[in-house]
């Protein structure tokens, strides 16, 4: 006997299709969105690994910026002691200076002529005083010029007065106090030029 299908086969046919289709699809949309949340969970993790490097580095250099400005601190700190140390050594190596410098005035002040005033204002010292005549003045440009501890010498005003029927010249004299080298400058300036 023949047998006839009157199902109708191709629409079976069809609509296992459209079923595989759909699992297809399905599987697809499955595989798709498992793909983009290992991607999702991959970056997050990436970002949030590099944020905490950012933050890790953050305080890095918080911290450096923190040491850099301790290490300025004692640098200043530093430069305050070694002025103070040099204020100091200045003071004790110009001890005796004061002593000296009016010792080589009194030396070099020629006769007939006398100081009313002594004034040093850093290294210049302003002579006031009173001589006889010009040229006893001339004299003590003159040797005050040849002085180890004094240079150039320069007069900044003389006047002739009569005072009780005696004549005299008043004088303002200026001169540099020369700087006296002593051997530690000297072992700093070769220390200096070794560096």
């Amino acid at each position: 006997m023949i047998r006839i299908n009157l199902l109708p086969h191709r629409q079976i046919k069809r609509i296992e299709r459209q079923r595989q289709f759909n699992l297809m699809i399905v599987a697809v949309i499955i595989l798709a969105a498992g793909t983009v949340f290992t991607g999702q969970t991959f970056i997050d993790a990436e970002i949030d690994n590099q944020t905490s490097r950012n933050n890790r580095l953050d305080k890095a250099i918080a911290k450096l910026d923190k040491d850099i400005n301790e290490i300025k601190d004692l640098k200043s700190k530093i430069n305050d002691v070694l002025d103070r140390k040099q204020v100091v050594e200045n003071l004790q190596t110009n001890r005796g200076q004061a002593v000296i410098l009016l010792d080589e005035i009194a030396r070099k002040l020629p006769e007939g002529m006398y100081l009313r005033s002594i004034k040093e204002q850093g290294n210049l010292i302003t002579l006031e005083g009173v001589a006889d005549t010009n040229a006893r003045v001339a004299t003590l440009v003159r040797n005050l010029s040849l002085s180890d501890w004094l240079e150039s010498p320069g007069l900044v005003e003389i006047k002739a007065e009569t005072v009780n029927g005696l004549k005299r010249n008043d004088f303002t004299l200026n001169a540099l106090q020369k700087l006296q080298k002593t051997a530690d400058d000297t072992s700093k300036s070769k220390k200096i030029k070794v560096q």
